[in-house]
């Protein structure tokens, strides 16, 4: 089953036992064409090798699911390690040599036979990420020959006259205390008087611009509703435009 080994220049031979070793020896070296090198699965542990050393390791009897790890770093990339016969499950040998990194597994009458990646650990390759930038017609340009013909939105028509009116300043003007359109207790700025002049403006346009909705409110408060808005005024002419004095809303207190 070595056949397949052809061509390899260096070989690992691990053994457990001294029966037949020269044997096993001499069989590898003619099936690789290589050299080979042996080492006792005992003392695996101690011997040192430089990393990425054979194109294939030769176990027999294995019980060193422990030393995967330096077994891949003794192979070159893309090198073979082969495990003549081993002691425990096919499946627990097989997930530890992928957890320890080895890929492409199979196993044969026995024989399990794995590979490592065509990498070395702590390889760096730098990627180009550049590419051609196209022209800027290009990237905002829509697919299609029907989105050529397509209307898109005037921009200036989705504001109109209205919305592009500066703000008059003195709406904008926020108490410096609380920091919004609203007085504080003891207003100083004039703010206070601003906004109660702004009340009764609003609430006399409103008064002006109200209609009754019973036709006598022109009588007087005997004819007039709980929420009439002329409540509290003096009877008038109907059609009159009724004036509001300016002391009307002011309190009392």
């Amino acid at each position: 089953m070595m056949e397949q080994f052809k061509g390899l220049a260096k070989t690992l031979y691990i053994w457990s036992t001294t029966e037949n070793l020269e044997k096993k020896v001499d069989e590898i070296k003619a099936a690789t064409g290589g050299d080979v090198q042996v080492e006792n699965i005992n003392r695996l542990s101690m011997a040192t090798y430089a990393n990425a050393s054979f194109d294939l390791i030769v176990i027999e009897n294995a019980q060193l699911t422990d030393a995967f790890g330096k077994l891949l770093n003794l192979l070159k990339p893309k090198g073979k390690l082969h495990l003549l016969t081993y002691v425990g499950s096919s499946e627990s040998i097989l997930q530890e040599l992928k957890l320890s990194g080895f890929v492409n597994s199979t196993n044969s009458q026995n024989t399990i036979t794995c590979e490592k990646p065509g990498y070395e650990t702590g390889s760096a390759v730098k990627l180009s990420f550049a590419k051609s930038k196209p022209a800027a017609a290009a990237v905002w340009k829509i697919d299609g020959d029907e989105a050529e013909e397509e209307d898109l939105i005037n921009e200036d028509d989705l504001l109109d006259e209205e919305d592009k009116k500066k703000p008059d300043p003195e709406s904008l003007r926020v108490c410096g205390t609380t920091g919004k359109r609203k007085a504080c207790k003891n207003c100083s700025c004039g703010l206070a008087d601003e906004l109660e002049a702004e009340k009764q403006q609003k609430t006399k346009v409103e008064t002006q611009n109200a209609k009754s909705s019973c036709g006598s409110c022109y009588l007087g408060d005997a004819f007039r509703c709980s929420t009439c808005p002329y409540l509290g005024m003096p009877a008038f002419k109907p059609g009159e435009k009724v004036q509001l004095a300016g002391n009307l809303l002011n309190s009392d207190l």
